[in-house]
């Protein structure tokens, strides 16, 4: 792959400790208001997006310990509407950590808050933020140690994101440069 930590292993060239998953495992949650709703009276996804990349930005500022910014935002899936008065909550975890960057995992749940039901799932998301110093520029992350199976499983699965994710830029890269060598101007 590249020089990333696999999360499962320490990081040899960093005489920065791990941490374990849980240390910087959170939940925010917040009862949507008719402020938040789109035209269809339903929760704007703008919000729940800034809910998410609020929790996300959280765990990567606890894991990484210290400022850290959003990179990108994978796969936002809305499963379900988010409806007024529902009390969201957004958990989130770092999945993996590379040199500078990590990988962080969130579910987000609702339920009503006057319903006894248990919440459901009504989306997804995965962030990658970047460790900063005070001047912006990178810095480095303590790796991540999953601490159970789906931890591990996580792991894994994001470093095949990462992959797909420098895969991806490669290839529109080449294709601009291959356009521009054509003439081509976008």
């Amino acid at each position: 792959m590249t020089d990333q930590a696999t999360g499962a292993e320490p990081d040899m060239e960093s005489d920065i400790p791990g941490k374990p998953t849980s240390a910087s495992r959170t939940t925010l949650s917040h009862i949507m208001t008719h402020n938040d709703t789109n035209l269809l009276g339903t929760v704007h996804g703008g919000v729940i997006m800034k809910l998410v990349d609020d929790a996300a930005g959280a765990v990567a500022g606890r894991h990484s310990g210290g400022p850290a910014v959003t990179a990108s935002m994978d796969e936002m899936a809305f499963l379900e509407p988010v409806r007024v008065g529902d009390l969201v909550h957004v958990k989130a975890q770092v999945n993996w950590t590379g040199r500078t960057s990590m990988e962080v995992g969130v579910r987000v749940l609702a339920e009503r808050w006057n319903e006894s039901a248990p919440p459901t799932q009504v989306g997804s998301a995965y962030l990658v933020f970047a460790a900063v110093d005070a001047d912006g520029k990178p810095r480095r992350v303590p790796p991540v140690i999953p601490e159970t199976d789906r931890d591990r499983r996580r792991c894994q699965e994001a470093q095949i994101r990462r992959t797909h994710r420098l895969a991806r830029r490669r290839e529109i890269r080449e294709l601009r440069e291959q356009r521009a060598a054509e003439g081509f101007e976008d």
